[in-house]
């Protein structure tokens, strides 16, 4: 398990990482145990549901070492692990190139 310090620095790489490229700029990060989960903002903030909790797209979930697995968000709300894995770079890139429609802003 990863220490409290640990998990700050992989929150700012990933930080680093999604702001630096127009595809994945904007989207919101958290924490969730060993999970970094990747979400849009309401698009509406002032619209009829103001409290409207971020709307998760994406989960790296902390393999050891410098390696993470992907996993996407599904309509059902169940995360569904696909069969990517790597460095938080390398699966930044891949979501840049494959998954464009998931982490689109609406």
């Amino acid at each position: 398990m990863k220490t409290a310090a640990a998990k700050q620095a992989a929150e700012r790489e990933l930080r680093q990482l999604l702001d630096g490229n127009p595809i994945t700029e904007g989207m919101t990060l958290r924490l969730s145990g060993r999970h970094l989960i990747l979400g849009r903002p309401d698009p509406c903030p002032d619209g009829p549901f103001p409290d409207l909790e971020p709307d998760d797209r994406l989960r790296l979930t902390h393999m050891g070492g410098a390696r993470y697995g992907l996993s996407v968000h599904r309509h059902t709300g169940r995360w569904e692990k696909t069969a990517y894995s790597g460095t938080m770079p390398e699966l930044v890139d891949v979501v840049c190139a494959t998954m464009q429609h998931l982490v689109a802003a609406w």
